[in-house]
């Protein structure tokens, strides 16, 4: 069987780690890239590199990857669509909700394979930490607590905080607790004089019952990427920019120190951090794609759901404007 013909568009920072997987997978040649600014990092290894997303396409693409700027993701995917291509568009999904919802339409209507690029869902931390959800090692989920922050992106222009690093945490929030978004309430700052927020603080229930917090900021020296999921039995972290899942059991020894029993709540028990492979994210991404398109079974981010993502995203702008719970309907 031919080898997937896959095309990329923009080759900035993602763009560039997108070109260096694309190349090495494998059933998937990379044959031809687009980028208006040209190839300044020196990413193409000798495949053309046009100026025009229409000059790609004659290249008669199988499916594309798509690392514009959020902003142009509607665009693109639309012209994507058009041409019958399969593709998997950088997260956000869009700017916005109504764009979203184009995509989302122009891809079901012409039956094609789309997916979003919420690279966190593939850390292997928190692949190991869903499948021990699911297999009940927690017990029942009560609270899922996320804190993701770092110092400010020069090259993030034209989104805020939220849309650019909270979709991670609401995105991975919704599927390792395979629940959709209920109500968020939210604040927010900008430090930093822009037009967008810098800062979010996030409160917000799922369908079923389990209360998230959300705090994601571009305004700390300290850079965390840290997922807390507390359940009945203990609590599962994830530290995502090691990879490292810790396991922090209920306490089961009994308190003969007469003066700390006296507290009833939970105990710390055994603690516990796992050994697991930890492939690349990025590769894991792309392989599950590919295998979409050739219609195996692939554990994708559906363009239903980073719909769903951005709905939440705007929710929690809307609440950090009004300072107002919002309730998200059934579609959220």
């Amino acid at each position: 069987m031919a080898n997937l013909k896959a095309g990329l568009i923009g080759i900035g920072m993602m763009g560039r780690h997108h070109a260096r997987v694309l190349s090495s997978l494998d059933g998937v040649d990379l044959v031809g890239i687009m980028d208006p600014g040209g190839d300044k990092w020196g990413v193409a290894g000798g495949r053309p590199v046009f100026d025009t997303v229409d000059e790609l396409l004659e290249l008669e693409l199988d499916y594309c990857m798509v690392a514009t700027p959020t902003a142009l993701h509607l665009e693109t995917a639309l012209k994507l669509a058009a041409a019958g291509v399969h593709a998997i568009i950088e997260k956000p999904l869009a700017v916005d909700v109504a764009s979203s919802l184009q995509i989302v339409d122009a891809f079901s209507k012409a039956g094609l394979v789309g997916a979003v690029g919420h690279i966190e869902r593939y850390n292997p931390a928190l692949q190991q930490a869903r499948q021990r959800i699911a297999e009940g090692q927690l017990g029942r989920v009560i609270q899922v607590a996320t804190r993701r922050q770092g110092p400010f992106p020069a090259r993030i222009a034209d989104v805020g905080v939220v849309k650019d690093l909270a979709t991670h945490d609401i995105d991975l929030t919704a599927w390792v607790v395979q629940s959709a978004y209920k109500q968020v309430a939210a604040n927010s700052s900008n430090m930093s004089g822009r037009e967008y927020e810098d800062l979010i603080s996030m409160t917000c229930k799922l369908d079923n019952g389990v209360v998230t917090n959300h705090l994601v900021n571009w305004l700390s020296p300290l850079k965390e990427r840290v997922t807390v999921i507390t359940g009945e039995t203990g609590a599962l972290v994830a530290d995502t920019l090691t990879a490292d899942l810790t396991f922090y059991a209920n306490g089961t020894v009994e308190n003969t120190w007469h003066d700390l029993a006296q507290f009833k709540g939970v105990s710390e028990g055994t603690v516990v951090r796992y050994a697991f492979n930890k492939p690349e994210p990025l590769m894991r991404e792309h392989e599950n794609f590919r295998d979409a398109v050739l219609g195996k079974d692939a554990d994708i981010v559906t363009l239903e759901q980073g719909l769903n993502t951005v709905r939440v995203a705007e929710a929690a702008i809307e609440s950090a404007n009004t300072g107002c719970t919002i309730a998200l309907g059934d579609e959220g």
